[in-house]
């Protein structure tokens, strides 16, 4: 049979829904009675999802019972608020709590929905959990890179340079074409218009107010908000006098005024624009005489393009362990990789680049022992290049220098005059600036390497680098942000959200989504660690942690929520596909790892570990069964953690024998009913495994049934209820799971 509809009825929907709302007004809600109710009539029997919690021994009784909902929705005090308050004892802000809900384009922060919520959550006697303080997706992307933008270079400010954003010559225009207006009181006595090659606005008795006589002097300007601006007017008068200005749309404009005198003068006005584009408002009907204008501009002052240095290499001094920029190839079998640095190789003792010749005499060509320097960006015919390192042997030799695109990628045997050092035991330094040539870049029109043959000598040999720096030399007038500034700028920016967020809910919200989904799910490290995500060219994302570091990334948003957050504040790593069976739940292994690896300071404590469960039940026994195994080890790791565990957005698909995700109308009652017994068995499971006293709770993400056209996955989502808010049999399986029945 199909699932349509079938439950009681008006009476059975108070009951089953509303019971523990006997404070609230009653909700009006009617439809007809389904015509086919078999099967579903139990499910009248049952009470308000949170009441069974106290039936099983084994639920902590701190365990919280939470729904995701749109805030906004909550805030409504309809359906959804009153659903929430009878059967859940914590709600989830769906969007509304993400840090580009919150934060415009411009930095400015609006927590207006955030305080409605967290305030109608507490009036119910809600607890609200928030989601989520740190992530790479739904950021305000524009403004955290805006704050990351170049820096303008700093000079005298006499030295720098005009810049115009607008002009208009009246002395070339035929009539006058903006928008203009004179007050009746005035209007015989006043005009504006074309007169002696130049804009003319004449006035013989002065209005009761300035704006009686009024028009633009520019239009369609492209002016941006926040930035700095001159007006420059081109003007006199009849007698001295002055001019009342305003430059920006009607919705807003950046208002002063102008003096004038008797003679042709640039007078100024500077102002900060404080809408985008617009108009340029003048207003004179208190003078008495006639103002001319030849021309009207808009300038902005810039500092002077000037040559400046790009490093387009990190790690030269070889102090830290990143080998992005310099690679190495060992005589004899030794396949390319990242070059060796070793404390005491380097300049007067420090840290060094080696490269080991040891099996050149069995070299049979030059190239068998490379060293290769891999800028950060491809390097174009006419680029100028500044090269500067330190370098030695243990014996004296000689070397080649090509130019690759990747490593190893060869394009030219000559990389420039003088690049081909001669080694000798001695540190030396080579310095040189060179401009990259047609042979250098090859028929490609770019190289990214330079890389030193050190097999040209055959005699065995080890090579030392040191102080390596590479700059491409460009005319600007901005230079970028050092790393250590971007990351200074970013724990600001973080440092600003995180704190207005934690004044907003007023220390109310006590336990949060601090990170999210911070594993990528692949490239494992050494110790077979899943790497965290990074930068995938998506413009959409920001990863805070690609200018904060992996470790310092989650430490800052740690330190943050508890230097803000309320006292008692529990902060969860919250990620997704922790129960993977295609990988043995190394991604659930590899986030178990990172917490030990951010908690290694002896001070960042993250109190639990969010697992999302967006699940899909199959009907192929034999994948089921491998998803069910795997959900179970994923609980029994978490329960070896010692970290509290939540299930922080459950929700599930269905797919049959064939893999096809079906319907709402498409499942049988059989079907819906193993759909109840996997909620069943989740919670069970999860209330058996995990301790008493690591059990946060479930949060249901999708409680109603969701449709492909409305779900998020965009297939059918299974919840509690239907899309009517009546009941399913999965109500009754996650009830009973919860009561251990």
């Amino acid at each position: 049979m199909k699932h349509t509809n079938k439950i009681l009825g008006t009476m059975l929907l108070s009951v089953a829904i509303f019971t523990s709302c006997a404070d609230m007004d009653p909700l009006e809600y009617a439809f007809e009675k389904p015509a086919n109710m078999e099967g579903m009539e139990y499910l009248a029997d049952y009470e308000a999802l949170k009441d069974y919690k106290s039936e099983n021994s084994s639920v902590s009784p701190d365990f919280k019972l939470g729904i995701a909902l749109a805030a906004t929705e909550y805030n409504n005090n309809g359906m959804w608020t009153r659903l929430a308050n009878a059967n859940f004892d914590e709600v989830v802000a769906g969007n509304e709590m993400k840090m580009a809900s919150i934060v415009n384009e411009k930095g400015a922060m609006d927590f207006g929905t955030v305080s409605a919520f967290v305030t109608n959550a507490e009036n119910y006697g809600m607890n609200v959990y928030g989601h989520t303080l740190a992530w790479h997706s739904q950021q305000p992307v524009k403004w955290l890179n805006t704050i990351l933008a170049d820096k303008e270079i700093d000079v005298d400010p006499e030295a720098k340079v005009e810049v115009e954003d607008y002009a208009f010559d009246y002395t070339k225009s035929d009539g006058f074409p903006f928008w203009s207006e004179i007050n009746a009181e005035i209007k015989g006595t006043a005009s504006i218009g074309m007169k002696n090659g130049c804009l003319e606005i004449s006035n013989a008795v002065a209005a009761s107010q300035n704006y009686f006589l009024q028009y633009h002097i520019g239009d369609g300007l492209p002016t941006k908000t926040d930035q700095e601006y001159i007006l420059k007017v081109m003007i006199k008068g009849s007698s001295e006098g002055s001019l009342s200005v305003g430059v920006g749309p009607w919705s807003g404009r950046a208002n002063g005024s102008i003096s004038f005198g008797t003679d042709w003068e640039e007078k100024e006005f500077k102002f900060t624009a404080v809408a985008d584009g617009g108009h340029i408002m003048t207003q004179s009907g208190s003078f008495v005489g006639t103002i001319q204008i030849k021309s009207v501009r808009i300038v902005h002052l810039e500092t002077p393009v000037m040559e400046i240095a790009k490093p387009i290499v990190s790690n030269g001094d070889a102090e830290g362990d990143d080998v992005t920029n310099f690679v190495s190839v060992e005589c004899q079998g030794k396949s390319q990789g990242g070059c060796t640095i070793a404390t005491g190789a380097g300049y007067k003792g420090s840290r060094g680049f080696v490269i080991d010749g040891s099996n050149n005499p069995s070299a049979s060509q030059n190239w068998d022992t490379q060293f290769f320097v891999y800028a950060n960006e491809p390097l174009k015919e006419g680029d100028k290049i500044h090269f500067s390192f330190r370098y030695r042997a243990d014996v004296a030799a000689n070397s080649e220098c090509q130019t690759h695109n990747t490593p190893g990628a060869y394009i030219h045997w000559n990389a420039g005059s003088g690049l081909a050092v001669n080694f000798t035991n001695d540190w030396q330094t080579f310095d040189k600036t060179i401009v990259v040539n047609a042979d250098m870049v090859g028929s490609g029109g770019q190289m990214q390497t330079f890389a030193w043959n050190l097999a040209a000598s055959r005699g065995a040999n080890k090579y030392y680098f040191d102080d390596i720096v590479m700059e491409k030399l460009v005319s600007a007038n901005s230079i970028p942000l050092t790393d250590q500034e971007k990351k200074d700028t970013l724990i600001w920016a973080m440092d600003k959200w995180i704190s207005g967020m934690m004044e907003a809910c007023d220390g109310k919200v006590k336990a949060w989504d601090v990170v999210n989904e911070a594993i990528s799910g692949g490239d494992p490290d050494s110790e077979g660690v899943y790497a965290l995500q990074h930068d995938n060219g998506d413009a959409n994302n920001f990863f805070w942690q690609d200018y904060l570091g992996d470790l310092d990334y989650v430490r800052t948003a740690v330190a943050k929520a508890r230097e803000y957050g309320p006292e008692d504040i529990k902060l969860f790593i919250n990620d997704y596909n922790l129960e993977s069976d295609w990988d043995d739940n190394a991604k659930l292994k590899s986030l178990i790892a990172w917490i030990k690896r951010w908690e290694a300071d002896g001070v960042t404590k993250i109190d639990g570990i969010g697992t999302q469960m967006h699940l899909t039940y199959y009907s192929n026994e034999d994948i089921q069964a491998s998803k069910e195994k795997h959900i179970t080890k994923m609980f029994e790791l978490m329960a070896a953690s010692g970290k509290l565990v939540r299930v922080s957005e459950l929700d599930i698909a269905f797919k049959d024998a064939e893999g096809n995700n079906l319907t709402a109308e498409q499942m049988s009652d059989e079907q819906l009913r193993k759909v109840s017994a996997f909620y069943k068995w989740l919670i069970q499971q999860y209330i058996n495994i995990i301790p008493a006293a690591q059990q946060y709770g479930f949060c249901i993400w999708t409680a109603v049934d969701a449709d492909p056209s409305t779900s998020w996955t965009h297939q059918q989502l299974y919840g509690l209820w239907d899309k009517n808010f009546n009941r399913t049999h999965a109500y009754a399986g996650f009830a009973d799971g919860l009561a251990g029945k």
